[in-house]
């Protein structure tokens, strides 16, 4: 089982969960971070083994990629293949590559039901393989271009009836202890259709959580290991 954070957001202690996940999804500047944080992260991350995906999201700093933008296809694809392009040429200074690509926030959310700009993200990432929710049409776009996929799980967010993230802001869209996120974390591994467990780094006690995962997990019986592009861990 996969085990990632978002990273480089300047939101918290980036260097302590690289320790702990195995995948690092890292912001590339449009919704938040820049070249000297996404240099911390991807030289931790070189070191220890973590993959490094690009995180890419809306250009809304401002809002924090968490406002929906409607924006032409075109440019959405331009958004994105500057910000993987950032982040890769940062990651071969030390060593490594972006495995990965995983949308952010609103655009994240947004391309689970937007087949037009579900595809402007797809055609700016090249072929990087995709973390995205499972059931939506991001990921089965991914797959019908032959794109690696691989279904991702938040036991700290709450979910509707019908699979998708409850908004933020809504009662239930956030789940309380860590405890709680522990427990759910190994209820989504045993879902087939989840590789990869995310918790966010930019909620408050995020290493205390993203630590109570990695236990839970392994005492679960789960080994961890990056979906994409880096060596397994197992303790």
């Amino acid at each position: 089982m996969d085990l990632n954070a978002d990273l480089g957001e300047d939101v918290t202690d980036d260097q302590a969960l690289l320790r702990l996940v195995t995948s690092a999804n890292v912001a590339c500047g449009f919704h938040a971070g820049g070249p000297a944080t996404m240099r911390a992260v991807c030289a931790t991350a070189a070191r220890l083994g973590v993959s490094v995906g690009a995180q890419v999201s809306y250009d809304d700093r401002e809002g924090f990629g968490r406002r929906p933008v409607e924006v032409e296809p075109a440019v959405l694809e331009d958004w994105v293949r500057r910000q993987v392009e950032v982040l890769s040429g940062i990651a071969e200074e030390f060593g490594t590559g972006v495995s990965y690509l995983k949308p952010h926030g609103a655009l994240y959310n947004r391309i689970v039901e937007d087949a037009t700009q579900a595809a402007a993200v797809l055609a700016g990432s090249g072929d990087l393989p995709v973390l995205g929710l499972p059931g939506g049409v991001f990921l089965d776009l991914a797959a019908r271009a032959g794109r690696e996929v691989c279904g991702e799980g938040f036991p700290d967010r709450g979910y509707t009836d019908d699979g998708r993230l409850i908004p933020r802001g809504d009662p239930g869209a956030l789940v309380g202890s860590v405890a709680e996120v522990a427990a759910g974390a190994v209820r989504l591994a045993s879902d087939p259709g989840i590789g990869s467990i995310c918790v966010h780094g930019d909620s408050p006690g995020a290493v205390a959580a993203a630590s109570a995962v990695r236990i839970a997990l392994l005492d679960a019986g789960f080994g961890l290991s990056a979906r994409f592009g880096a060596a397994p861990s197992t303790g």
